[in-house]
């Protein structure tokens, strides 16, 4: 019997001095590469969307160079870009998708410009272009919004593109399982955090970086007063707040580094206070995990780390005595985007998921 012929899959994910691509045979990576944008070059454009000429001339030679002819490709799979509320899984690039970026002029992020990149190589070639597991997925339930503050409601915000996918690895490589007869808390931690429970296969709850435990350069939960003090207090601007909350907060705050192995050197060379802090960022996380734990009434199946802190042995082994009694704690070190990309296209490709098409309620 013929074998059948691989799905290839290129994958676009430009992030804000790089643009990470990559090229998959099925789940197979055949290329990788991180072009780097020197930041003057960057700064050059005056908004996201103007370096569609500028992405895809790098993108092109970096194919090229990698002998990789896009006439063989099937599919382009692209990191999701700050579209409004959406639910996960995969969404076809279309007319309206393209257009509401285009006329996003307050939700601006670099991941706007992916799906643009995606659909002028795909057209051409009459093969799908997709995003997978956007920033904007919001599937919380209506109880999990709510606040004390009619103001304010809870916002779906973090890590879900890879968490999602550390939550159906455990699933089926770990369980045997489909993920949506799973109940899994994902929690990610690098240089910024969240924390999902993914229950059914949709993350109806979640933490992020500045609810629950705190991270590299992020805050963490701050409690509201003192917090509100300080914004008011003339020490700071908005944008030094806001700045301070996302980017200089955490560790590099409370020990002038964001850089865990350097803090943990500091642990081993008998620095008591590093020591102390970063314990409470472990027991931070910790807290996340056991309380949304609680919206399921305990029943969870696994809880796993990932994201680049999970490397650190020290930081695993003072975060899983505190949840370990709510169920066994994987470990799946580091962030998967670009594979979790590549499987979704993957999957729908296979006709396993069926893609979402995007409406713009204009």
């Amino acid at each position: 019997m013929e074998n059948k012929k691989a799905e290839r899959i290129l994958v676009i994910n430009p992030g804000s001095t790089s643009t990470k691509i990559a090229v998959f045979d099925d789940d197979k990576q055949i290329m990788a590469q991180t072009i780097r944008h020197p930041l003057d070059e960057v700064k050059a454009f005056s908004w996201v969307m103007d370096q569609f000429d500028y992405r895809m001339e790098h993108i092109n030679a970096a194919l090229e160079a990698a002998g990789i002819d896009k006439s063989t490709l099937t599919c382009v799979m692209a990191r999701g870009g700050l579209l409004p509320p959406v639910p996960s899984g995969a969404f076809n690039v279309n007319k309206d998708m393209i257009d509401y970026f285009y006329a996003a002029k307050v939700n601006v992020h670099i991941s706007n410009l992916a799906c643009v990149l995606a659909d002028a190589i795909a057209r051409p070639l009459g093969i799908p272009a997709m995003v997978y597991d956007p920033v904007a997925v919001d599937e919380l339930e209506d109880v999990a919004r709510i606040t004390g503050m009619p103001e304010i409601s809870k916002a779906s915000r973090g890590h879900v593109l890879n968490s999602r996918a550390m939550a159906r690895k455990c699933a089926e490589e770990i369980l045997g399982k489909k993920l949506e007869d799973c109940t899994i808390i994902v929690d990610h931690i690098g240089g910024g955090c969240s924390t999902w429970l993914v229950h059914k296969g949709r993350c109806i709850d979640c933490y992020s970086d500045d609810d629950a435990g705190f991270a590299p350069e992020r805050c963490g939960k701050i409690q509201a007063m003192e917090l509100a003090m300080l914004c008011y207090s003339g020490k700071y601007t908005k944008a030094e707040m806001s700045r301070y909350i996302r980017g200089k907060s955490g560790l590099s705050a409370l020990l002038g580094t964001s850089d865990a192995i350097e803090v943990e050197r500091m642990i081993k060379s008998g620095d008591e206070h590093a020591r102390l802090v970063y314990d409470a960022m472990a027991r931070g996380h910790a807290k996340g995990i056991a309380d949304l734990a609680s919206v399921v009434c305990g029943k969870v199946d696994r809880i796993v780390i990932t994201g680049g802190l999970a490397n650190s042995r020290m930081l695993m082994d003072m975060i899983r005595p505190h949840v370990e009694w709510i169920a066994p704690m994987e470990v799946m070190a580091g962030e998967f985007e670009m594979e979790a990309l590549a499987a979704g296209g993957l999957r729908v490709l296979r006709g396993e998921e069926k893609a979402h098409d995007f409406v713009w309620n204009r």
